[in-house]
């Protein structure tokens, strides 16, 4: 008799069954969307030597190689870690971090997406859950990555502040300001901060610097896009320092696993435990 295939195992390290026996389509990790050109040339390397030739691009920024053979599967591996490329995972746990450029890139970024993806990345990606968890990164209100979607979703953001003497009062950063935010009396700039939306553009636009903006961060929770769909919510202040954020999100991951039955995202542990209960556990790690 043939050897027993462990397709949970399998799975758990990115190989995933085809419908075509004995084929597995192979999910690489991907953090932040980011590939070098050596990680990009051993993959169309292994695809043309261990596949049919081609890749998929998931829509959550993975690369998949299909039709690697079952025999193939170890040699795969020793051949992918050459060109700096690892398996991903599947199945209940920590998925790829998402994230768009960023500031580093984008003029309208207003954090690291990159670094911070980095980070999630080390701190949870595979972890064990009851069910699969996703983070998305995004870099301002322009909201490529959709970060409401997600588990866990992060959006950049601007912490503005008026600097009297620097203005002029030409009257741009009125202008540029999309929520009706900002208004000019007796040439002063009034800031509605239940209207702000953090976006950064009254301090892009305006010719003097007349603005302090900090890079800072709004989270929300419990999103999901697939055969239910539902827009995370964003509970707490603006979050102002990683320390900060990261101290929310290990609780947020840390409630997850505490609280949910298995095969339950986490929007339904949310909607079964309680929201208020889970925000009290929010409010904690924010106040630190």
């Amino acid at each position: 008799m043939g050897k027993t295939v462990d397709y949970a195992t399998l799975k758990k390290g990115g190989f995933m069954r085809q419908k075509q026996k004995d084929n597995f389509s192979l999910r690489l990790q991907v953090v932040g969307g980011a590939l070098t050109a050596e990680n990009l040339k051993k993959i169309a390397e292994v695809a043309e030597k261990y596949g049919d030739g081609h890749v998929h691009l998931t829509s959550r920024q993975g690369v998949e190689i299909p039709f690697i053979k079952l025999q193939d599967i170890d040699e795969v591996k020793e051949e992918l870690a050459k060109g700096g490329c690892k398996p991903g995972v599947c199945g209940p746990r920590v998925r790829t971090v998402t994230a768009c450029q960023g500031n580093q890139i984008c003029p309208s970024g207003n954090i690291d997406t990159y670094h911070i993806a980095q980070v999630l990345d080390q701190r949870y990606f595979g972890r064990e859950l009851p069910h699969k968890f996703k983070f998305g990164v995004t870099g301002c209100q322009n909201n490529c990555l959709k970060a409401e979607e997600n588990d866990v979703g992060i959006k950049g953001a601007l912490n503005v502040k008026w600097i009297e003497d620097k203005c002029i009062g030409c009257g741009v950063c009125e202008k540029a300001c999309r929520t009706e935010a900002i208004s000019i009396k007796d040439g002063k700039v009034i800031v509605d901060y239940d209207k702000c939306n953090y976006c950064g553009r009254c301090a892009k636009a305006c010719p003097t610097d007349a603005w302090d903006a900090d890079s800072a961060y709004i989270l929300s929770f419990g999103g999901t896009f697939g055969n239910t769909v539902s827009k995370g919510e964003s509970p707490l202040p603006l979050i102002t320092s990683e320390e900060q954020l990261f101290r929310v999100t290990d609780a947020a991951i840390q409630f997850f696993a505490d609280y949910a039955n298995a095969g339950e995202r986490f929007k339904f542990t949310l909607d079964r435990v309680g929201r208020d209960k889970f925000y009290q556990v929010l409010e904690e790690a924010y106040n630190g």
